[in-house]
């Protein structure tokens, strides 16, 4: 596909440079070398004006691909570069399959993610049974079919995705780990109809909330399982359907009923003592992320600009700051989840916030916010080297106030072999950014349908121009380009939307617009 708008070698520069200053520890199937003729050929384009959000852009990409890993059993994404020992087969972990799957999409190339699809269900992933963490693959899966316009060929996968749900709802013991290392628990469905879970198998270890029934499982669980009666729909298994479509709204309602704490105004961990946990964490926008809250529900989204609340230079936290439990220790576990900030949670929460803006009709949040604390998590994206080069970063978790990336700090002088350092999290695979800047700030809402859906959660007054080209969707690519007054880009004033090089939707000011494909 060509490009109408933009040229690749506009961006040549970026990853010209991200190759000049790194340390290639581990080449996989497109090396560095190759890096330029693959993301070429492959990425949407972005141009901006915020060159450091344009510059993270491609940076994110460049660290994607590393993670294409091509196995005896086709292509896998990994999370880790290096082999890390609670990792599974072809060093892969189950818990963040989604967010690769989501950032993956937009790949020209649609050959990965069908790859690493078939991979999970019938080449040997571990995504239910003792070494699996939470996770909401079959939820990830249809949001990738939307984009892709190829909800059918899930279809296949139907039986295995119904199997692994009942896994999961029978559930199986776990080791202790953290505060209850040397016990154990037993994670599933539990009397009380919702999913128990350690938060160090919702990777999430040493929160202050702990283990109990949390907002990301079991808002994952209730999402897997409105994707599987969708997938069963298609494939005309009304039994199926029913049976998931049943399961999905007991799951919604219980989470309504049981983790919304009044008091607080955000959805929180019921605690093994059936008590709610008194805090606020990120994981309590999950039914957001997932789509799962009621309308009704949106106050505690205030929390996400408040400097007591998430709100931090280098931020959000994953706790609330007010909590007496937050902490920031250079001490004891190099992931802990008590105090830091960690991509994981924050491009889940800017999910759910794009999902806020755009289908909940009460947000309390506005455009601004997003656009704020996404502009935030890009600067995150930063170390400082010893000699003062400030280089393009994704680690593990960050200090909130200084950008520190604390597990690089803590694990620095040991996670070496024969005294070399082996950077056990650089480009670390663990979040999603791109699918933050397709879905939210440019705001393409993929769809099941023949409408084409554009929704930019950019302020009015902020940028004058921007241009996003060479989106694979559905069966074509599209072009979605803003120029306030037309002399950008030579094509008129104002938001339009073009599909395969044709203009198909337009309007004067930013705002949302739909068109048929």
């Amino acid at each position: 596909m060509g490009c109408l708008i933009l040229q690749s070698s506009q961006f040549r520069h970026y990853i010209e440079a991200f190759n000049r200053e790194d340390q290639e520890l581990y080449p996989r199937y497109v090396p560095n070398r190759d890096a330029w003729d693959f993301l070429s050929r492959n990425i949407p384009l972005f141009d901006c004006p915020d060159k450091e959000l344009e510059l993270t852009y491609y940076f994110r990409w460049w660290t994607y691909r590393k993670h294409i890993k091509q196995t005896p059993q086709g292509f896998v994404i990994t999370e880790f570069l290096p082999d890390v020992s609670w990792a599974r087969k072809y060093n892969t972990i189950n818990l963040t399959a989604p967010v690769h799957v989501n950032e993956g999409r937009w790949l020209c190339d649609r050959r990965f993610i069908k790859a690493y699809t078939h991979f999970w269900w019938r080449q040997g992933g571990t995504i239910s049974g003792p070494g699996a963490y939470a996770n909401w693959l079959p939820h990830a899966l249809w949001e990738c079919a939307k984009a892709f316009g190829d909800v059918d060929a899930l279809t296949e996968y139907l039986a295995e995705m119904a199997d692994n749900y009942h896994a999961w709802q029978r559930g199986w013991e776990i080791p202790g780990f953290g505060p209850a290392e040397g016990g154990a628990y037993r994670t599933g469905l539990h009397p009380n109809g919702l999913f128990f879970q350690g938060d160090n198998y919702e990777g999430t270890e040493y929160s202050i909330s702990g283990y109990g029934y949390r907002p990301l499982t079991n808002s994952g669980m209730c999402a897997n399982a409105a994707a599987i009666a969708a997938v069963a729909r298609q494939a005309g298994n009304g039994q199926l359907e029913e049976e998931f479509r049943i399961e999905s709204e007991r799951l919604r309602k219980l989470i309504h009923r049981q983790l919304w704490n009044e008091e607080l105004e955000f959805f929180c961990t019921r605690t093994p003592a059936d008590q709610l946990a008194p805090v606020r964490e990120l994981c309590g926008y999950a039914p957001w992320y997932f789509g799962v809250a009621d309308d009704g529900y949106e106050a505690g989204w205030s929390q996400i600009r408040d400097p007591e609340g998430f709100a931090a230079p280098y931020g959000p936290t994953f706790p609330e700051q007010r909590h007496g439990g937050f902490q920031l220790s250079y001490e004891g576990h190099e992931c802990q989840w008590n105090g830091p900030s960690w991509p994981l949670t924050t491009s889940i929460t800017l999910t759910a916030m794009a999902n806020l803006l755009n289908d909940y009709p009460k947000a309390t949040i506005s455009a601004r916010d997003y656009f704020d604390t996404l502009l935030c998590y890009a600067r995150s994206h930063r170390r400082v080297r010893e000699d003062g080069t400030l280089l393009p970063w994704i680690d593990e978790n960050l200090h909130p106030y200084t950008g520190d990336w604390i597990a690089r700090s803590r694990y620095r002088p040991i996670w070496s072999v024969d005294g070399i350092n082996v950077e056990r999290g650089k480009d670390y695979n663990h979040s999603t950014f791109c699918d933050l800047i397709i879905t939210g700030l440019i705001g393409l809402r993929p769809r099941v349908d023949s409408v084409i859906e554009v929704n930019p959660l950019i302020p009015h007054n902020a940028w004058d121009y921007f241009c996003l080209e060479r989106i694979p969707y559905h069966d074509g690519h599209l072009t979605i380009l803003w120029d306030r007054n037309g002399s950008r880009y030579g094509r008129g004033p104002g938001l339009q939307l073009f599909r395969d090089g044709v203009l198909i939707a337009t309007r004067p000011t930013l705002g949302k617009i739909q068109a048929m494909k």
